[in-house]
């Protein structure tokens, strides 16, 4: 498959990443990637940026070392209901999204209570992508988390972070089985994303690539070959390319 984009990847803004935003679209430049999405972490997270360095992406250029940029943030979903750490107006104005659950900003709950959470957010329409759904410290109901993504035309997000054998996230391997077979059987979309912290992994979706060939997950619902499988669910980028 013609992987080309690379949308969740972190900054030093982030806190606990090690890299400029501009390292990182030159390591992305050098390997090729032809987009590349920033997604520093939103401000419940501890260590990272005020709300303040969200609202100033204006005078960030869209092109770096030939490499197209999306300027977005990664949410923390804070409660059951969905919630993010980010405001509606601030939302609107960003190229884009992605919603996360992370034990600093969210207490585990029940499945039905974790699932609600997610649905929260699928349902919010400024967010196109839920990331790494993939945690059993954060138990789901799958087929209702698939159906919702497909219902609302949000992706999916394929940690290859995740996969990583020292990653914190538990049985993700396991639960992306799970959820890549009901996306098949829903006809969602996913997207696979390194969630880099660095700027040797930018595009490194090895360990997600791998793991959608063993279970020969259909290209047609990756939307990482073509930008224009990417469009629909992040209208902003037209404005870039």
């Amino acid at each position: 498959m013609n992987d080309i984009m690379d949308l969740h990847t972190h900054t030093v803004a982030s806190g606990h990443a090690y890299n400029t935003l501009y390292e990182m679209a030159r390591s992305a430049s050098d390997k090729g990637i032809a987009l590349m999405g920033s997604t520093d972490h939103a401000p419940k997270m501890p260590g990272t940026c005020h709300e303040f360095y969200f609202i100033n992406f204006k005078v960030i250029p869209r092109n770096i070392y030939g490499t197209t940029i999306l300027m977005g943030v990664e949410l923390n979903i804070l409660d059951f209901t969905g919630r993010v750490d980010l405001r509606k107006g601030l939302l609107e104005k960003m190229d884009y999204s992605i919603a996360s659950l992370h034990e600093p900003c969210y207490k585990s709950g029940t499945s039905a209570e974790n699932t609600r959470a997610y649905l929260g957010a699928i349902e919010n329409p400024l967010i196109p992508i839920i990331g790494h759904p993939d945690d059993s410290r954060f138990p789901v109901d799958y087929d209702t988390l698939v159906s919702a993504a497909a219902e609302n035309h949000t992706l999916l997000e394929v940690n290859s972070s995740s996969l990583h054998p020292l990653s914190a996230r538990i049985n993700a391997a396991e639960n992306y089985r799970t959820m890549l077979e009901l996306c098949r059987h829903y006809q969602a979309s996913v997207i696979i994303n390194s969630d880099a912290h660095t700027e040797a992994d930018v595009g490194n979706h090895t360990r997600a690539l791998e793991l959608l060939k063993e279970v020969d997950f259909p290209e047609e619902l990756i939307v990482n070959s073509s930008i224009q499988k990417l469009l629909p669910y992040i209208p902003k980028l037209e404005a870039y390319l």
